[in-house]
């Protein structure tokens, strides 16, 4: 495992967007700033790394805010989104890499 920055909160702790309040704790990192995050890792293709969901101020839904996501082993750019983590046809993350933009070579 490896302790990083919060993406969500960018290591503040609060919640970025202040929709509950401007003091609540950041959902992702419960107020710490640091997030676990299994090693190995890869940066979160679907929000670049970001934690936010590209098209809400809603934490991602590929990494869950975290930026970065586990990944084993070798690996390859998904062919079907060609690296970019997006669903072919929409704004969620592509349903064959998860939105991690690689996926297991074969």
């Amino acid at each position: 495992m490896s302790l990083i920055t919060c993406a969500f909160c960018k290591g503040k702790g609060k919640d970025p967007f202040g929709l509950l309040s401007k003091l609540a704790d950041c959902q992702v990192c419960g107020g710490t700033g640091k997030v676990e995050v299994p090693w190995p890792m890869v940066e979160c293709a679907f929000c670049k790394g970001s934690g936010v969901h590209p098209h809400a101020r809603l934490t991602c839904s590929a990494c869950k805010g975290k930026g970065f996501t586990a990944f084993r082993g070798a690996k390859e750019e998904c062919p079907n989104c060609g690296g970019t983590g997006y669903k072919v046809d929409g704004n969620l993350p592509c349903s064959a890499c998860q939105g991690m933009g690689v996926v297991p070579k074969k």
